[in-house]
């Protein structure tokens, strides 16, 4: 049951990756950001107003540093726009499944985030060393050679994914799962207005007019990522980290290869072998992580 909805969640988020890609070639990474974040928050609002659930509330007393994981979630989204446009929707998603799964490994070997703790062992290195040559052989399926700056902050927001997730996990045991994702884009959106706030003085102020020049759909990206932020907190806490990342890496590239065979006419055999080479490597992760499961 949950990995399907975390499969679920992850077919959300290539869609959503999509949309957002339209709205920054409009609007900038800066303002998408904002408008993304605004967007979200809208939502889980209308949703808290129809539960007659008031966040500040439901969150009274928990620790603080939990209720901070849109400050993370902000650069998760802030990344992935400064990314699209520039490789392909399933080059981000590979690449940042490739944070993922890093970071996955570092926090199930250390049990950060009140995870279990599970020990790093060969199994566990020669799964994300497949994994990165899969997502080689990927990025070599495209035209040309992968911009370093696009290839960077794609793995910086898998990262920071993953982060996120469990922080906001976290919140959400504690005050509720619409509590968590609330407040996943309040302290986002809080982030990206101070980011517009000050990006004029780094030069890349961003203009409020060009948001009335994008098409209305192109705003659905913020409700799908609430929709996904949500499924994804009923997952974290019910499933190893590898896990998780092994049925988003699923979702999320083979749904990205799908866009972009579907709507940029991008794919090749060699994209394909890549992306089932890299989601061997999650395999292996997570073989691995059972076969300690059971021993313990």
């Amino acid at each position: 049951m949950h990995y399907a909805v975390a499969g679920s969640a992850a077919l959300i988020i290539a869609v959503m990756l999509a949309i957002n890609g339209e709205l920054t070639a409009v609007c900038g990474e800066t303002l998408t950001t904002l408008l993304i974040h605004l967007v979200g928050l809208g939502v889980c609002s209308a949703a808290a107003l129809i539960k007659r659930e008031n966040p500040f509330k439901t969150a009274r007393g928990v620790p603080f540093a939990i209720l901070l994981g849109g400050v993370i979630d902000y650069f998760t989204t802030f990344f992935n726009t400064l990314a699209v446009g520039r490789i392909s929707v399933t080059a981000i998603l590979a690449l940042s499944l490739l944070g993922q799964a890093a970071t996955s490994l570092v926090i199930d070997c250390f049990g950060l985030f009140g995870m279990e703790k599970r020990r790093l062992g060969l199994p566990e290195l020669a799964g994300l060393a497949v994994t990165a040559l899969g997502i080689v052989l990927l990025l070599a399926g495209g035209e040309g050679g992968a911009p370093l700056v696009p290839v960077a902050v794609s793995v910086l927001s898998g990262a920071c994914c993953v982060c996120t997730r469990q922080v906001t996990a976290q919140l959400s045991e504690h005050a509720g799962l619409l509590t968590g994702t609330w407040f996943s884009y309040f302290t986002g959106s809080l982030v990206a207005v101070a980011a517009v706030i000050i990006s004029p003085a780094l030069g890349a102020g961003a203009d409020f007019s060009l948001a009335l020049a994008a098409p209305f759909w192109t705003y659905l990206g913020g409700a799908l990522g609430a929709a996904a932020v949500y499924l994804q907190n009923l997952c974290v806490k019910r499933m190893s980290s590898v896990a998780m990342t092994l049925v988003m890496f699923a979702g999320q590239v083979f749904g990205g290869a799908a866009i972009d065979a579907a709507f940029y006419g991008e794919f090749s055999a060699r994209t394909l072998a890549g992306g089932a080479l890299a989601f061997a490597g999650l395999v292996l992760n997570a073989l691995a992580a059972r076969r300690v499961t059971r021993r313990t």
